[in-house]
């Protein structure tokens, strides 16, 4: 049942990732009370403390606006990738939980090599004559 649950929030995680980072960049100015991508407070803020002012003018291109919407195109294709793949990918989850859990018996090491200096290996020591 957890196995399940973890998939289903997984799916519903990179959609709605998928979905802000794929729509954001986009965005009007001024919908819903936000402010435009490239024009925001936390983008001024750093722009001023870094020293970096052509930092607002590279984040508000379109370049930087495409590949922030390809990331959030990618997590979409993820999400339904996982969505047609639901059982298989939580059998995999189930064995892997199972294959974990198992108890391990702790053999000791029987055969500890000795410690070597830096830079030597064992043969070095050896005459061959």
């Amino acid at each position: 049942m957890s196995a399940k649950l973890s998939v289903i929030f997984y799916i519903i995680l990179c959609l709605e990732i998928g979905i802000v980072l794929t729509v954001a960049p986009w965005w009007p100015q001024g919908m819903w009370g936000l402010s435009e991508w490239g024009n925001n407070y936390f983008l001024l803020y750093a722009a001023q403390k870094t020293g970096i002012h052509s930092l607002q003018a590279v984040v508000a291109s379109g370049w930087v606006r495409g590949a922030v919407s390809g990331v959030g195109l990618l997590n979409v294709g993820i999400a339904f990738w996982e969505l047609f793949n639901f059982k298989r990918t939580v059998a995999a989850l189930q064995q892997q939980t199972v294959r974990t859990n198992k108890p391990v018996d702790r053999v000791p090491p029987t055969n500890i090599p000795e410690r070597l200096r830096d830079n030597e290996r064992r043969d070095d020591h050896q005459d061959n004559s």
